[in-house]
């Protein structure tokens, strides 16, 4: 039996189709059709129905796709079992959303390489909703994302990491002027709505009875700050305390209270607990205090309030 087949037959079973499970696993689809028949072949059964459009699982497919998750897990745990307790070694497949990428997570990165020199860290980056469903699928090990808001996957679980406060971000020399009448006045400049944090952002903007003149939807903090410096708008992201006191913006903070988002590892509840994770957040929120206190150089944070809710 092969365990790349195995993984190949996840791959189907998540993306619905031979083609799309090969882009994936990085076969051809007559490679894909190959392994299936192996697997059919070992286990004395088919394991789809080819007279549909799309392929679908039989009961005896089904059977084979759940007893192989627990082998699949298994296999992927043994090279973390073999690092003894001050040398971890495998393999992390982490995605992560861009204010990580472009702040605290290369400093936890590279303290976990010096501590254990036999990890890989695999990154991919995206926005948080969509990592989510990865990790879901089981297609990341865990990723950095902002605690979920509803809607999200079932079967998450999250540890919480550090925290950014929200602002209202607008060119130098606005300090008098108040979040409300910036916010009537000025193109503004939208957070996507598909991340998690630009719910939030709408959210408050609808509780605040507050109607923006709407000019960009990105999805990007760092060029959303470009399009800012140049006077082209204002808006409104999440922040850390280091990232703004290098900022020649006016910043004010936005929602009454400031609102705080939670930046958190997000895991599949059956592998919670891993070692290779749970040290990896341990480098992520010392990284993220070292920032801080960089951070608080120029000033002491204000309070806020957390933004979202859930188990953790």
């Amino acid at each position: 039996m092969s365990l790349r087949a195995l993984r190949t037959l996840h791959a189907i079973a998540r993306h619905g189709s031979f083609a799309r499970a090969g882009e994936v696993v990085g076969l051809t689809q007559s490679a894909v059709s190959l392994q299936v028949k192996a697997l059919e072949n070992e286990f004395g059964a088919p394991l789809f129905d080819r007279s549909k459009r799309l392929p679908e699982l039989t009961p005896a497919g089904r059977i084979v796709l759940e007893k192989s998750a627990e082998v699949l897990a298994l296999y992927d745990e043994i090279p973390a079992a073999l690092g003894d307790e001050r040398s971890l070694a495998g393999r992390l497949r982490l995605g992560a959303i861009q204010t990580s990428l472009s702040g605290v997570l290369p400093d936890a990165l590279a303290a976990l390489n010096r501590s254990h020199p036999r990890v890989r860290v695999h990154v991919s980056a995206g926005m948080s909703a969509e990592l989510a469903l990865q990790v879901a699928a089981g297609e990341l090990d865990a990723a950095v994302v902002t605690e979920p808001v509803q809607p999200h996957p079932r079967g998450l679980v999250w540890t919480p990491l550090y925290q950014d406060r929200f602002w209202l971000v607008a060119p130098d020399g606005r300090r008098d002027r108040t979040p409300c009448g910036l916010l009537r006045e000025h193109p503004f400049i939208r957070f996507d709505s598909k991340a998690w944090a630009g719910r939030v952002i709408d959210r408050e903007l609808r509780r605040m009875r507050l109607e923006v003149r709407e000019e960009m939807v990105l999805d990007s903090q760092e060029v959303i700050l470009r399009m800012v410096e140049k006077g082209l708008g204002i808006a409104v992201i999440p922040m850390a305390d280091d990232v703004r006191a290098r900022l020649r913006l006016t910043c004010l903070p936005f929602g009454e209270p400031q609102l705080i988002r939670q930046v958190v590892l997000l895991e599949r509840q059956d592998r919670r607990g891993g070692r290779l994770a749970t040290t990896l957040a341990e480098a992520v929120t010392a990284a993220a205090r070292a920032s801080a206190a960089d951070g608080s150089l120029t000033g002491k944070p204000d309070g806020g309030r957390s933004t979202t809710s859930g188990s953790h």
